[in-house]
């Protein structure tokens, strides 16, 4: 289908098929088509003319012209006639293709699922799925006119004359100029109408395939080489293919000098090609599959028997039971049948050992999407997921968007995960949710890889819509790590106000060479300031929670929201009372360090948290170095339960396990047991036998014990039998909708109506769905929005009968009010 991609062997489009748009066809009738254009206020498709001669085809990105913009949308389908309302006439003219079957025709039925399911118009959910740089709006923009004189001025004018001539090059787009200066409209048109500046309209930048010089090796004999010449072109014999140029002037340490002299003399020709940017890795050893276990082959032959067929599978396997090799022993299988395979991670930049191993296994035929690359690196990866040649793709929750044509695997690791689920923007989908939609459409089958599930999935195995596979036991039989509880009333009974229990300083103080790993619900140093003379706790002035202590060096300096990212040093007294008695409560990742510090100046610690890990690469760079024996104890957050293997970890300590119990949640034991096993579950994967020590105010609570016996089944048996009366998920289905604006009257006022309008629709008033709220958020307001929720519960399945209704309450809010609609979602908060 697509030629000439140079280096990529059929990765981005050659320019003579770039170049086709305009390619000239036999005379033929008028043609028009359906174009979805990229427009917030477009929810349908609009009809355009072809221009005679085009060539063009369902699925290829257009330019068109949309009231006074250009803007870029998908051809929908070709049509040869329209409806008799309609003035053929009158119809505008599409103005470019700018990109090629991008959607073949299966996926564009993918797109339309997702955007009925999750009540969000399909354009969002095709802006959601397209690398950037595919679609866009032009943009109106002002740019400065070469000036004789200016004349009198406005104050407004002055200002904004000022700004232009005093800032870059004095050419900006008007929405950053309404966004910097007050009341911009009028003095542009002040401006405007001097010949002091000029607006014009600036098309839709567009995503390009890179153009690099490459080498092509015509000839390697010759009199007239010299010896430099002559090792220039036995290394490119050598490589038996084209190169590009700076591979080879730094392989062959010459100069492009050189390079130029020996093309002008005919041995190599120096031609510009397409080159692939994709994400290349860290180079590693490679790797050949490993003996199987026989819980393992028996997943594997479970697997390969269903590789035509859409069969979900379970692979329930506990921590360290060697669920990876079975990931790619049946990807190596689905490769060698001629097609691709998809590998989805809750976070790519926490699996950096997995995305390793798959590198090792497949080596080139791996690509890596997620949202972290390049918007260059993700256009190019996407065009190749296009390409019929059998890939590997190892990718995070919006890997699940690509086209990939000769889909024939799906494996989801760990998904348990919340990162698997979009909470915003929408469309607010499941990863999980949208693979099941793909294995049936692709007759492929989806593995669901996790010691603990989801109880959506659970439920879903008992009742025969997926199939378990067991994996029982660790490799070589290796013990899963026993797990004693501390009881922290009794700790602080015999005078231990530290942090760390007596038996997990005894622990540490014990740790003869190896490694621990310090779990932390929180990040920061303190939960919270508070006076200790009238009892003020130091709020975020624009969101509804409480500022929590980051140190900086040995004094705790700032104070930071974690949800708007407001800061501000601590105040020398209470701003209530004026008390200078300000104290931190709470701990976070922060505080245990200091703790570790003063209790055990001799240990190495890391910290392994959002603070830490901000830079790219900071995630691998941190657990290499703990790898390498850099540090005697990481201490993390959740982070630390998402695919790490360390195998001279043999201590695993959890703090504060009880702060995850107690959220406003129903979901809030499912993700306790999950979170504690996943993290107890990095202790013992070695050689040395591992332990656990779990801190606890509650040591009888049922989630502890479960989680102490590392008792899956009882725990979920338990859970399920306690939500079915409730009539929560997995037993009936929730969309939540979402209002948040700057006027808190305002969005409750909005809140009402909408619940008040949900109450007419028939759906509703027949009992299928019901309405709880308007309410608060948990969370009253985020980033100085005020934040309302409405609840609807509802029988399994019946998204479909509310979606057109939920979809048109957008327009029924004021400008400044938010609404987003999130089916089935995770986060209450």
């Amino acid at each position: 289908m697509y030629s000439g991609w140079g280096r990529c062997l059929s990765a981005c489009l050659s320019e003579n098929q770039s170049n086709h748009l305009m390619a000239l066809a036999p005379q033929q009738p008028s043609l028009y088509a359906s174009v979805l254009v990229d427009c917030p206020a477009a929810s349908e498709a609009y009809t355009y003319q072809v221009p005679a001669g085009w060539c063009l085809q369902g699925g290829e990105v257009v330019e068109v012209p949309f009231g006074s913009q250009v803007v870029r949308g998908i051809v929908l389908e070709v049509l040869e006639t329209v409806a008799p309302s309609v003035d053929p006439q009158r119809l505008r003219s599409l103005l470019e293709v700018v990109d090629q079957q991008l959607f073949p025709k299966d996926y564009w039925a993918l797109l339309e699922q997702i955007a009925t399911y999750y009540c969000t118009p399909l354009i969002q959910v095709v802006r959601t799925a397209l690398p950037p740089g595919v679609l866009g709006r032009s943009q109106r923009r002002v740019r400065l006119r070469r000036q004789q004189g200016i004349p009198p001025l406005s104050e407004q004018g002055q200002h904004l004359l000022r700004f232009l001539q005093t800032k870059g090059n004095g050419d900006y787009s008007v929405r950053y100029l309404q966004q910097q200066l007050p009341k911009v409209e009028r003095a542009l048109a002040e401006l405007e109408r001097l010949g002091l500046v000029e607006t014009y309209l600036a098309a839709p930048a567009s995503q390009q395939p890179k153009q690099q010089q490459a080498v092509i090796l015509l000839n390697s004999e010759g009199e007239t080489l010299t010896q430099r010449q002559r090792q220039i072109l036995r290394y490119l014999q050598q490589q038996g293919r084209d190169c590009w140029l700076q591979e080879v002037v730094k392989a062959t340490g010459t100069t492009a000098q050189t390079l130029h002299r020996l093309a002008a003399k005919g041995y190599i020709a120096i031609v510009e090609q397409q080159h692939c940017r994709i994400e290349q890795g860290v180079a590693v050893t490679p790797d050949r599959p490993k003996a199987l276990t026989p819980a393992q082959a028996t997943a594997l032959q479970a697997i390969s028997a269903h590789l035509d067929c859409a069969q979900t599978f379970l692979l329930h396997g506990v921590t360290g039971s060697g669920k990876t090799e079975v990931y790619l022993q049946a990807i190596a299988e689905c490769l060698g049948r001629g097609r691709s395979a998809l590998l989805l991670v809750p976070e790519i930049g926490l699996t950096p050992q997995l995305t390793d191993r798959v590198r090792a296994r497949f080596g080139e035929r791996l690509l890596v999407y997620h949202s972290g690359l390049s918007e260059g690196e993700r256009y190019d990866t996407w065009r190749l997921t296009l390409m019929p040649q059998p890939r590997v793709i190892i990718g995070t929750r919006s890997a699940i968007l690509l086209p990939l044509v000769g889909l024939g695997l799906i494996i989801l690791d760990e998904e348990h995960d919340s990162g698997y689920k979009q909470d915003q923007p929408q469309p607010c989908y499941h990863a999980r949710t949208v693979a099941q939609w793909r294995s049936r459409q692709q007759q492929c089958p989806l593995i669901l890889g996790t010691a603990t599930p989801a109880l959506s999935t659970w439920q879903a195995v008992q009742t025969g819509q997926i199939q378990i596979l067991s994996l029982p036991q660790r490799i070589h039989a290796t013990p899963l790590p026993p797990i004693t509880l501390v009881d922290m009333r009794q700790e602080l009974h015999r005078g231990n106000r530290s942090m760390l229990s007596r038996p997990l300083q005894d622990a540490l103080g014990n740790l003869q060479g190896q490694q621990a790993i310090l779990f932390v619900p929180r990040r920061g140093h303190s939960t919270f300031v508070s006076c200790r003379s009238c009892g003020t706790v130091i709020y975020c002035p624009h969101c509804s929670v409480s500022l929590t202590g980051h140190l900086f060096g040995e004094e705790m300096e700032v104070l930071r929201c974690h949800y708007c990212n407001y800061s501000q040093a601590v105040p020398q007294r209470c701003p209530s009372c004026a008390s200078p008695y300000l104290k931190p409560f709470g701990g976070g990742t922060q505080r245990v360090v200091s703790e570790l510090n003063r209790l055990f100046p001799q240990l190495r610690v890391l910290r392994f948290d959002s603070d830490t890990t901000q830079r790219k690469g900071a995630h691998r760079r941190l657990l290499a170095q703990f790898a390498a024996g850099e540090a005697d104890v990481m201490v993390g957050t959740q982070m630390l339960t998402k695919g790490i293997d360390l195998p001279q970890v043999a201590l695993v300590g959890i703090l504060a396990a009880d702060s995850l119990l107690h959220l406003p949640d129903y979901q809030a034991a499912e993700r306790t047991f999950q979170i504690l096993t996943q993290v107890a579950g990095r202790s013992g994967r070695g050689t040395h036998p591992g332990k656990v020590i779990l801190q606890t105010y509650v040591p009888q609570h049922p989630v502890i014990t479960a989680v102490k016996a590392y008792d899956w089944d009882t725990f979920a048996t338990q859970e399920l039998s306690s939500r079915a009366p409730l009539g929560y998920p997995p037993y009936a289905q929730l969309i939540l909708l979402r209002l948040s604006g700057p006027d808190a009257e305002e969005v409750a006022a909005t809140a009402q109506a909408i619940a008040q309008q949900l109450q007419t629709l028939a759906p509703v008033s027949q009992g299928e769905w019901e309405v709880l709220g308007p309410a608060p958020a948990a969370i009253a307001k985020i980033a100085g929005r005020y934040r309302w929720q409405i609840l609807l519960k509802g029988k399994l399945e019946r998204v479909s009968n509310l979606s057109p209704a939920l979809m048109h309450l957008k327009e029924q809010c004021p400008r400044s009010t938010r609404l987003s609609i999130d089916v089935d979602p995770l986060n209450f908060l």
